[in-house]
């Protein structure tokens, strides 16, 4: 079937793909299966990057690398495999592990790739948000929206760690990205429990009269552990009951939203918590796009295209579009879950298959 359209190989032809070349032309008969394949076809491959080999990577760069100007944050990006060595975890996703030293500031700028931290272990940096400063502590889910002044600083004796994920790949490969910079320092050096904006928006099922138009980005600064613990333990203690509260058997999770539209926190981006019982294994699954996980606690597995991945507290792992995995838990194993479905099901690309199912 695929060289069911091809011509005889004769010199006219030849010279007619000579002319081709010459005026940047490319037949669509020669590529067909490489341009509109059967099924997704990713070139990102799955792959596990191990807390504990990039803990001491970021510790090293930050004996040896200065944070400031130019080169603006100690992140270290992960780069996939099978992308050619470009510092992508996926074709639309960056992920990267930063690191702040003691009492070290890192000076603010803004782009207009939308931005994140997760913060697995550590306290003691705040984030200035357009000049909001907000504490990052084990567990929470902080925003930096596109074009939004940011800048960190870290008040403790103690270095800090935490993943960045942005849309860098997917700004880049379509040419819409924006950068400027800002303060040399941060705007607030204040050290408050709660941002500002976590006083106006934080008060479940409330909004504020003064809030009332939509934003395109959640304008809550940051999303506390407390609450998603709270919420991920409920939804166990429910299924217990008998009430259809997880989303499989021993399976509970959360999606962080944007409080004005109940959508996405950010237009690129997902945002998820997964928490499993001891024991539970997932049903197999592909999906159009690509994920990133963070284990938050415990341990467990996951199966990629048919490969075991034992796991680990801070471990990262990339799966790309369309390859089949499923999580174990060994012990409660809790997991941080970052993707592009926005971009996904705003273009209406989105497909799912579950074991035997497709919807």
């Amino acid at each position: 079937m695929a060289n069911a359209m091809q011509p005889e190989d004769t010199p006219a032809l030849r010279q007619l793909y000579a002319d081709f070349k010459d005026q940047h032309l490319n037949p669509l008969w020669t590529q067909l299966g490489d341009l509109m394949p059967r099924h997704p076809r990713p070139k990102a491959v799955p792959h596990v990057w191990k807390w504990s080999d990039l803990f001491p990577l970021a510790q090293a760069s930050g004996a040896l690398v200065p944070v400031g100007r130019g080169g603006e944050r100690r992140a270290i990006g992960l780069a996939n495999p099978g992308l050619g060595g470009e510092a992508y975890v996926s074709p639309t996703l960056w992920c990267a592990i930063q690191y702040l030293g003691p009492k070290e500031t890192a000076p603010e700028h803004r782009h207009s790739q939308n931005a994140f931290r997760f913060v697995v272990e550590g306290e003691g940096v705040w984030t200035v948000v357009n000049g909001d400063p907000v504490r990052m502590s084990r567990g929470d889910f902080l925003l930096t929206p596109g074009w939004n002044f940011h800048g960190h600083h870290n008040e403790t004796d103690q270095p800090m760690a935490w993943i960045d994920g942005l849309d860098i790949p997917f700004s880049y490969q379509n040419d819409v990205g924006f950068f400027e910079f800002g303060s040399e320092r941060v705007t607030d050096y204040a050290t408050p429990q709660f941002s500002r904006s976590e006083r106006l928006w934080c008060h479940p099922g409330l909004r504020p009269l003064s809030g009332l138009q939509n934003t395109v980005s959640s304008p809550i600064g940051a999303y506390r552990w407390d609450y998603t613990d709270r919420a991920l333990t409920e939804q166990l203690l429910l299924e217990e009951e008998g009430q259809p509260a997880t989303v499989e058997q021993g399976h509970a999770a959360i999606r962080y939203v944007n409080p004005t539209t109940g959508g996405d926190v950010m237009p690129t981006i997902r945002a998820e918590f997964h928490r499993l019982r001891e024991g539970v294994e997932t049903a197999v699954r592909r999906e159009v796009g690509s994920s990133v996980f963070q284990v938050f606690d415990g341990r467990g597995a996951v199966v990629m295209g048919g490969v075991t991945h034992k796991l680990e507290k801070g471990d990262i792992f990339v799966v790309p579009s369309w390859i089949a995995w499923s999580l174990q838990a060994e012990t409660r194993f809790d997991l941080f879950r970052f993707s592009d479905a926005p971009i996904i099901e705003r273009l209406n690309f989105d497909r799912t298959l579950v074991e035997d199912g497709e919807r």
